[in-house]
């Protein structure tokens, strides 16, 4: 048997990382563009807009993030559209993003006093310029925190990929430990690795909730 050194270990977890890495960046910033019209469609004046915005993040909220990996990753082969795991993985975690980050967004647009709509729309502004001009520039500031502290929960369910085959940290580890029957070393090295990953991000979510309060004070 080949004699695995801990630098064999880690450098390997390491590598996958990267992969953990890019899926997060791709499926947060994927999130959010497709967060942004579900966002709009939620806060529309049409009903029928509001009421499909809601639908879909009740769907994309209350199912769990493995089963929709499981329906994009075997089901759409059923209707003739071949999808690799990274494929599978990347819409998967970007539809599930959206939903969560929508729902993030709303809340802030909502917490802008009224007055804001009323003294924009008394200038003669159409829905779509109140919301570029007058609402998002002040509602995307309260939003920054809660936004970043959500990245954490995206790094995390990358995790969940390993299952459909996608090689990022987890499906990496599982496969070292295969290898070198070390798992309590290889699953700890990577939970370090997750760790390093989240810990910044969790508390840079937390430092900018505190700066956002005393701003909002001194006002």
């Amino acid at each position: 048997m080949t004699a695995f050194s801990t630098w064999d270990i880690v450098s390997n977890l390491l590598l996958a990382a990267r992969w953990t890495v890019l899926l997060s960046l791709l499926a947060f910033v994927g999130g959010g563009v497709v967060g942004l019209v579900v966002l709009y469609a939620r806060i529309a004046r049409k009903a029928w807009l509001r009421r499909a915005a809601g639908l879909y993040i009740e769907l994309f909220q209350g199912t769990p993030l493995l089963m929709q990996l499981f329906l994009i990753f075997f089901g759409l082969p059923l209707l003739g559209l071949d999808v690799s795991p990274w494929a599978a993985a990347f819409v998967s975690l970007t539809l599930w993003s959206s939903a969560f980050l929508a729902e993030i967004w709303r809340g802030c647009v909502e917490s802008i006093p009224k007055g804001q709509w009323e003294a924009s729309s008394s200038l003669a502004m159409s829905f779509v310029e109140q919301l570029r001009y007058v609402i998002l520039p002040q509602s995307m500031r309260i939003a920054v925190p809660p936004t970043v502290g959500f990245s954490v929960q995206v790094v995390k369910g990358t995790a969940l990929t390993s299952i459909i085959g996608f090689v990022e940290l987890s499906k990496a580890a599982t496969i070292i430990t295969n290898a070198t029957f070390e798992p309590f070393t290889v699953y700890g090295f990577a939970a370090l690795i997750y760790f390093a990953l989240c810990w910044p991000l969790s508390k840079s979510s937390q430092i900018l909730e505190r700066k956002l309060n005393v701003a909002h004070h001194n006002h």
